[in-house]
């Protein structure tokens, strides 16, 4: 079959290759055709050797497809359901699960570490346990969630992953309280998915910060009320908010010097919701008399900060309601040949989401 390989970490481009065989499969696990996936940022950040990830591996971690084959003890999935990847599954078992926080649960992550794919030139890692950037994937039955027939493909991939942690900062993590102010710092898939999670929170005033012009625009169609070059962020603080600071500030970039921004942006007893996935030797500081004095709230938020399952049927039911705009974050579509092209439109800020269909 066809995948998309990165050789090593640090390379910028793939190789799309026809002699990928997934492999795995048998007890607990299921086989899927993979019908399309969506490009995560984080993906890049793995190439680059921002998240680790062993290597060679096949990236994408945000797809959905339609099950092929089901493994021995597998049950409420069959043969031609059609299904989401969810990359970070529960266990069910472990202290994080048992307590409630799913979305913490580390068994996801050890699936990093086992190779899923093998051509003749030797075995292949599946990015976050999965590698979507491939016609089939073999995963634990635990990472296949059915889809209703009505969601498309492209819509159930980017709910799989950007849609979800974007909405879930908002709601879950944050908890966007109504006719607040809220100031976003990075606006490609994820920010504009926080931006339509506080406007479906009620907030008043919602501020898109983000480099890219074509960036900003489009989160005005997406309900920011202002949209703003970075440069432009304190005075827009200034003028919004009288210099206070914002009540909401989400930093969806992954980087410590705007994780710094979004703090002296928000306001004293306001929220600093940090969303981006930053590198393992980039440190965020506060000194502690301003961490004691100012009492702001520092939220991480890992893949929408709640249980996913429930996650994934709120954006369907917003989407279906007509709350959230999921077709219009899909603005360039590619084929798997096309792939680097889909790397590029991300890095030079033109693409919301790329959808790659398989």
């Amino acid at each position: 079959m066809r995948a998309a390989v990165l050789h090593e970490t640090g390379q910028d481009k793939l190789e799309v290759l026809d002699d990928v065989e997934a492999m795995g499969f048998g007890p607990g696990k299921v086989r899927i055709r993979i019908r399309a996936t969506g490009l995560c940022h984080s993906d890049l950040s793995a190439m680059n050797g921002v998240l680790p990830q062993p290597a060679p591996f096949v990236p994408g971690h945000e797809g959905a497809g339609e099950i092929l084959d089901v493994g021995d003890g597998v049950t409420g999935l069959t043969q031609g359901d059609r299904v989401l990847m969810c990359w970070l599954p529960a266990c069910g078992g472990c202290p994080s699960c048992k307590r409630g926080q799913t979305h913490l649960c580390l068994a996801g992550f050890l699936n990093a570490g086992t190779p899923n794919f093998r051509r003749p030139g030797g075995e292949v890692f599946g990015f976050a346990g999965t590698g979507t950037f491939a016609e089939e994937v073999v995963v634990a039955a635990n990472c296949a969630v059915p889809i209703p027939d009505d969601v498309p493909y492209e819509i159930a991939a980017l709910i799989g992953c950007g849609v979800t942690t974007g909405l879930g900062a908002a709601l879950n993590t944050a908890r966007v309280a109504a006719a607040s102010s809220v100031a976003v710092i990075g606006c490609g898939g994820v920010g504009i998915s926080v931006i339509q999670g506080a406007r479906a929170c009620g907030a008043a005033q919602i501020i898109a910060v983000d480099p890219v012009a074509a960036r900003r625009e489009a989160a005005l169609r997406f309900g920011a009320t202002e949209a703003v070059a970075p440069d432009e962020l304190a005075d827009a603080k200034a003028r919004i908010t009288g210099g206070e600071g914002f009540d909401y500030v989400f930093e969806v970039v992954g980087r410590s010097a705007t994780a710094r921004t979004a703090y002296e942006t928000t306001r004293r007893g306001g929220t600093l919701c940090v969303v981006g996935a930053g590198a393992l030797d980039d440190s965020f500081q506060v000194n502690m008399f301003e961490l004691f004095f100012d009492e702001k709230r520092i939220l991480p938020s890992l893949y929408g900060g709640g249980d996913v399952l429930r996650s994934y049927e709120r954006a369907i039911a917003l989407w279906r309601a007509g709350r959230i705009d999921l077709e219009g974050l899909i603005t360039h579509r590619v084929r798997l040949a096309e792939v680097n092209d889909a790397l590029d439109q991300m890095r030079s800020g033109t693409s919301l989401r790329t959808c790659i269909e398989i």
